[in-house]
């Protein structure tokens, strides 16, 4: 089965980041990179082509950087997939966005391949369409204190 790229993971990555300090204001790219552990040009890149699709904004100068264009409650994980690796079915002629025939189908109704691809498909998007930014914070810091020993965590007193 298909595997997202790095770049996606990293877009990702980052973007989680921006997520938890949505309301700090611009986070510095050489900040983000070494705190995420993202190379450098790879993430200018990265960063580039979201603030193209317009997720992110960016302030040049002093205090300058980059954050989230709007709350993370508003961003799917679907939406920032689709920008970095395009459409999220596994065969173009299961695609919504870019439907394209398989020259080896003799009729698209119905080959069971498609169908069978389309399900992957609406069952992928289904996830990742209903899943925002904001959603995906919240569990991992649910998982954070679930995996935090028992001893170290802060008693209420």
């Amino acid at each position: 089965m298909r595997t997202i790229s790095k770049k996606t993971q990293y877009g990702l990555k980052a973007m989680q980041a921006l997520g938890r300090r949505y309301r700090e204001g611009p986070v510095l790219i050489g900040t983000l990179a070494k705190e995420e552990s993202i190379p450098l040009k790879f993430l200018e890149a990265i960063l580039l082509d979201l603030k193209g699709h317009g997720l992110l904004e960016s302030k040049v100068g002093r205090k300058g950087g980059y954050r989230l264009s709007r709350p993370p409650s508003t961003i799917t994980i679907g939406s920032i997939i689709r920008i970095m690796e395009g459409p999220l079915a596994p065969l173009p002629c299961a695609s919504e966005t870019a439907f394209k025939p398989c020259a080896e189908c003799a009729d698209i109704e119905t080959c069971g391949t498609r169908i069978i691809m389309r399900e992957v498909r609406d069952a992928i998007s289904g996830v990742l369409d209903r899943t925002t930014l904001g959603d995906l914070l919240r569990r991992v810091e649910i998982r954070r204190l679930e995996t935090v020993p028992a001893g170290s965590r802060k008693r209420d007193t």
